[in-house]
């Protein structure tokens, strides 16, 4: 007989690997991820120039990566300076080499 755990929706590593998720899922973000580990830092009007998108919309996508704990932001300024967060990063790989394990042992 198969014995299946339940999982609860709000089971923190749930939470937090949704959350992840989110911050995730629009190609904006992606791009600004990706922009982000090819310089060491870069200032929200720096990556508005690579992007096909308003400052203000940029700075949106900024937020929702921050808030995620993906990059950090420093204030120079006037200015904020973004980078990776490393403690970030090592996270969403942990989080999806977690999920990755998990969703092989079940079915492939």
């Amino acid at each position: 007989m198969l014995t299946v755990k339940k999982h609860e929706l709000n089971e923190k590593s749930t939470v937090r690997a949704a959350e992840v998720a989110k911050a995730l899922g629009h190609p904006a973000r992606i791009a600004i991820l990706r922009i982000l580990a090819q310089r060491d830092t870069c200032f929200c009007g720096d990556i508005t120039e690579l992007m096909p998108m308003a400052q203000s919309t940029v700075s949106q996508h900024l937020k929702a990566l921050k808030t995620a704990g993906l990059i950090k932001g420093t204030t120079e300024g006037v200015r904020t300076c973004y980078c990776l967060n490393p403690e970030g990063i090592k996270e969403l790989k942990n989080i999806l080499n977690g999920l990755t394990e998990e969703l092989a042992s079940t079915c492939c």
